[in-house]
């Protein structure tokens, strides 16, 4: 993605989603925007370290964000979750720990938690 189509995104989007989601499509039909999601392929906090194998994602959570130019906007959230090839646990990244951290902002952290708890 080129630097101006990723500041204009930047602007549009909750704060710090980019940092964690990949824009995989967006849809417009019938005066609303949907706008789909994929989670990263970056090891939870904890698990940098270890061997982990994506194993696709979770059902995708829709939510509804603010207006774009007068377009409703839905958000197709799909999470990723790992096998630990160690003990062969699966695991999802956990909000409460990267909203704690330096890179996401707490709004953007409370925001994924009232979505996927």
């Amino acid at each position: 993605m080129q630097d101006a189509e990723r500041k204009v995104l930047t602007l549009l989007m909750p704060e710090g989603l980019l940092e964690y989601f990949d824009i995989m499509d967006v849809v417009s039909k019938d005066n609303e925007l949907h706008i789909y999601l994929d989670e990263k392929n970056i090891a939870p906090s904890g698990y940098e370290n270890a061997k982990l194998e994506s194993k696709g994602f979770m059902p995708s959570a829709e939510i509804k964000d603010f207006p774009i130019r007068t377009q409703k906007v839905t958000l197709h959230i799909k999470r990723r979750r790992w096998t630990v090839l160690a003990d062969g646990k699966i695991i999802t990244r956990d909000w409460n720990l990267v909203r704690e951290g330096a890179r996401m902002t707490t709004e953007f952290g409370l925001f994924l938690k009232g979505i996927f708890g």
